[in-house]
């Protein structure tokens, strides 16, 4: 019996059911909208459904640079959970000492202490409370930025939705705009020696908001000048995904902590890091105990780090992602541009994120409906609901890349035959 076949004992309905007995009410409404499919397996760039249907998958938000269980990866992973998957923490454990000296490997030299985490948004709890340990007790974020939904992390995540249920948030938060050097330095100049600036190279969730050139550089200037703390939340635009190793890479910029995550697991499990420098990193060299995790580090997680590195490594991915966005890009703006030049504002990436942004929310979302029904999963950005977000792998064929620009095409031809359905005015 086939993997599909043995999904096939659960019928979408009882998952549905299920959802909403257990889960969200809200998801499953949501899954509903796709059709109520259920993926049940994954290889390379495809996903499959219960009911035998083949997606690729040009979404899952930044976590498939390499594809869905990649053989490097698998084959460290299996190696691993035979020996040895979850550790004491007391006692020396080899894996998580080879995933942070090959993590270190690929980050700028000064950049040498790991602490491992699970989530994205742990990675960025890490950062401040290093910066807060420090001595730097107000934090700047950017407007449109997104950092994670856990207290602290939410705190730098500047959108009303999200933030209103749980105020009051961690204090001494302040959101400046996204690009602006010039009011970046009016803070740290009022409170030299103070500020802790988090920052993404580029902003995915916000909705593929690219910097002004030099900018980054500007911002680390400006940083050092002003005695600040500077951490680069790089957890969707690093390992690959921007055309470079890391998005900081662009402008020469070496911050006090860089944050991964995502496709720091290879797309099999679920890794994240915060490096920062030895002079950063000192309270948690002083004191151990201080910020700890119990899964942090565990065997199984450390062979998938180490799996993913070897593959980027080995396969050149980074150049293939820089190649492939290169000639994504282009392909994509031109069919927009050409399909639905009234509905389409703009089309913006860098490497393998691109960004296609509507006139308004509601056509994001039909134009997700659409790719999907022409057999493409991409992305919504969750600060930026107009835009429709790509990011797939750097491992797509020449066939693979055209199935995605030839199903795009298709989905906005439909996506305008579905406006022109509308009632003036409504939705």
């Amino acid at each position: 019996m086939t993997v599909i076949e043995e999904a096939g004992a659960d019928t979408e309905q009882e998952i549905l059911g299920l959802y909403r007995a257990h889960l969200s009410k809200g998801r499953a409404t949501l899954a509903e909208l796709f059709g109520s499919h259920m993926e049940v397996y994954s290889s390379g760039a495809w996903l499959t459904t219960g009911d035998g249907e083949r997606f690729l998958n040009a979404g899952g938000y930044g976590v498939f640079i390499m594809g869905a269980r990649h053989p490097i990866v698998l084959q460290e992973v299996e190696r691993q959970l035979r020996t040895h998957p979850t550790a004491t923490r007391i006692l020396l454990e080899p894996t998580v000492a080879r995933a942070a000296e090959a993590l270190v490997s690929v980050l700028p030299p000064s950049l040498d202490r790991v602490h491992f985490s699970l989530s994205g948004a742990e990675a960025v709890e890490t950062g401040l409370k290093l910066a807060r340990a420090g001595g730097f007790r107000r934090t700047v974020s950017m407007r449109g930025g997104y950092h994670g939904k856990t207290m602290g992390a939410l705190s730098a995540t500047a959108k009303e939705v999200y933030q209103k249920p749980f105020r009051p948030l961690v204090p001494d938060f302040l959101h400046l705009p996204f690009g602006d050097a010039a009011a970046l330095e009016a803070e740290l100049a009022a409170h030299p020696g103070e500020v802790c600036v988090i920052i993404e190279p580029v902003q995915g969730e916000g909705g593929v908001i690219i910097p002004p050139p030099g900018y980054l550089k500007q911002v680390e200037t400006l940083v050092r000048a002003h005695g600040g703390f500077l951490i680069m939340d790089e957890v969707q635009t690093g390992f690959g995904r921007l055309g470079e190793w890391w998005g900081v890479d662009t402008e020469g910029v070496t911050p006090d902590v860089l944050l991964t995550g995502k496709a720091l697991g290879g797309g099999v499990l679920p890794v994240s890091a915060a490096v920062a420098t030895r002079t950063a990193f000192r309270p948690f060299d002083k004191d151990p105990y201080i910020h700890t995790s119990t899964f942090s580090g565990q065997p199984l997680l450390m062979a998938a780090v180490q799996g993913a590195i070897r593959a980027m490594k080995e396969e050149q991915l980074v150049a293939r992602a820089k190649d492939l966005g290169a000639r994504l890009l282009p392909r994509i703006t031109e069919i927009a541009h050409r399909n639905i030049p009234e509905l389409v504002v703009e089309v913006r990436g860098q490497g393998l994120l691109i960004g296609v942004e509507l006139t308004e929310a509601g056509l994001a979302g039909e134009l997700l409906i659409e790719l999907f029904n022409h057999g493409v999963v991409a992305n919504h950005s969750m600060n930026g609901s107009a835009v429709v977000r790509f990011t797939p792998p750097a491992i797509l064929t020449d066939s693979e890349t055209d199935y995605l620009c030839d199903s795009f095409d298709k989905a906005t031809r439909d996506l305008v035959r579905g406006s022109a359905r509308m009632p003036e005015g409504g939705k």
